[in-house]
């Protein structure tokens, strides 16, 4: 006779087989009216400078040379400061005061380290490697009372950092493995029907069915990926509706090391695809009535230094910028306490210098939004970060 654990071994098998990802069962579904989260990891260092220009600053031209070309007119934003002409969706929601800009944001660590930067990203501590979850993570679980646990997906193949904590996650991802034949199928739903938790994940599993081409990627540099990035980030809007609270994704290449200005060069064809990304995020958040409690963070790990470098690129940096849009947001603002380009004004001569702690904007998401309450922000959540002054993010 099969044991349960047999069964189960069965199961996580037959899943490895499945051209779609099972979600774990693990927390009720949000209400409709709850509160909705999405945070949209660059993973390279995305160039602040250039996906938001500050063209009224009297030392940009000079600083960035030929970086300070743009294909088409950069889109206005308030006092000195615009937006990359390859971002007209996101120009458009800053318009209808959806959408913010941080400028000159950043975090305590300053090393240039992908790896050491990105675990402080997504850890929210202040040093790498310092805390061992990820403060997104230990957020799901923080409100206490009776406040019921925070249900969050990462669109991913496996938990990132950012999401592990006290909490159990979903994850979900595309797959390139063929559809399973019916036979297959019929007989799992005849193995698992007399386990209710088994038969449950099954017929979840078989709603959760990947759109073709998703599994392309998510570089922005082809039309492929960046229909992947729409379809993913279209599927992460289905998960909102469904019950989720919290939504992860991520989008790779912002390493814009060389030939960063060349119209059809990775950055460039990256701009573009978080563009169009981030528009079909807004049309299923809209399309579900979940836009107007939602909002979506746009973080990368650390910006580009100012100069352009020898191969026309841009190396690693400090500062940069990140974006804060959705229904809740009180947008239509660049918030910045603006250093200046000038050398002289830069961190160690070479980088924008950070006046804004990326912490601050989570603090203002989780304590406003998620209505995480302050002692948990200040004490396990965002450790260290309690003196950070309150950002003015969200409609009241």
């Amino acid at each position: 006779m099969n044991t349960r654990r047999e069964l189960l071994r069965r199961a996580v098998a037959a899943s490895a087989l499945w051209p779609w990802a099972q979600l774990s069962l693990a927390q009720a579904p949000a209400a409709a009216d709850a509160p909705r989260f999405v945070l949209v990891i660059l993973r390279g260092g995305l160039d602040g400078l250039t996906a938001a220009p500050v063209i009224g600053d009297p030392a940009f031209a000079e600083a960035r040379g030929a970086l300070a070309q743009f294909a088409g007119e950069p889109l206005p934003l308030q006092g000195p400061f615009a937006l990359n002409p390859l971002l007209p969706q996101l120009h458009g929601l800053y318009g209808r005061g959806e959408m913010a800009v941080l400028h000159a944001v950043g975090l305590p660590y300053r090393e240039r380290s992908h790896f050491d930067a990105q675990q402080v990203l997504e850890s929210g501590g202040s040093r790498p490697h310092e805390i061992t979850t990820g403060w997104l993570g230990r957020a799901l679980a923080a409100r206490g009372g009776n406040a019921p646990a925070i249900k969050a997906v990462a669109l991913e193949t496996a938990v990132p950092l950012v999401l592990r904590g006290p909490v159990d996650v979903d994850t979900w991802a595309p797959s390139t493995l063929p559809e399973p034949g019916a036979e297959l199928v019929t007989r799992l739903e005849m193995l698992y029907r007399d386990d209710p938790a088994l038969a449950q994940a099954l017929a979840r599993a078989r709603g959760l069915r990947a759109e073709p081409g998703m599994a392309e990627g998510l570089s922005g540099r082809s039309g492929a990926g960046r229909n992947a990035a729409q379809a993913l980030a279209a599927k992460a809007a289905e998960f909102l509706q469904r019950g989720s609270q919290v939504a992860v994704l991520e989008m790779g290449g912002w390493d814009s090391h060389a030939n960063q200005a060349a119209p059809n060069g990775a950055t460039s064809n990256n701009l573009r695809t978080l563009d169009a990304a981030l528009a079909a995020l807004y049309q299923g958040l809209q399309a579900g009535g979940l836009w107007q409690r939602s909002v979506v963070l746009v973080a990368t790990e650390f910006g580009r230094q100012v100069g352009i470098n020898g191969t026309q690129g841009t190396d690693h940096g400090s500062g940069g910028a990140a974006f804060v849009l959705g229904g809740a947001v009180r947008g239509g603002q660049v918030i910045s306490d603006w250093p200046g380009l000038a050398t002289k004004d830069r961190f160690e001569g070479r980088d924008l210098r950070i006046t804004t702690d990326l912490r601050a904007v989570w603090r203002g998401i989780l304590g406003q939004h998620l209505q995480v309450p302050r002692a948990a922000l200040d004490a396990t959540v965002l450790p260290g970060s309690a003196g950070l002054p309150r950002l003015d993010l969200l409609r009241s």
